[in-house]
């Protein structure tokens, strides 16, 4: 939840599922982050990047080219 306090955005893909909070405009509860960014053993789901103030959790090609490419 540290980290979270020093993104503005975070980007959680499951499949082609993408969940996006803009945590400037939004106030997500911690349970809803926590339901997107941790797997079932409660670590980080991986991968698990940070670029800048964003956050991407878990893996999908199209928003690692739009937001990396």
């Amino acid at each position: 939840m540290e980290l979270l306090k020093t993104v503005s955005e975070v980007y959680a893909a499951k499949g082609k599922k993408v969940v996006h909070f803009n945590l400037k405009k939004e106030k997500p509860s911690a349970a809803d982050l926590k339901k997107v960014i941790l797997g079932p053993t409660g670590n980080l789901r991986a991968p698990t990047l940070r670029v800048g103030k964003k956050l991407i959790v878990g893996f999908n090609e199209e928003i690692y080219e739009d937001l990396l490419g």
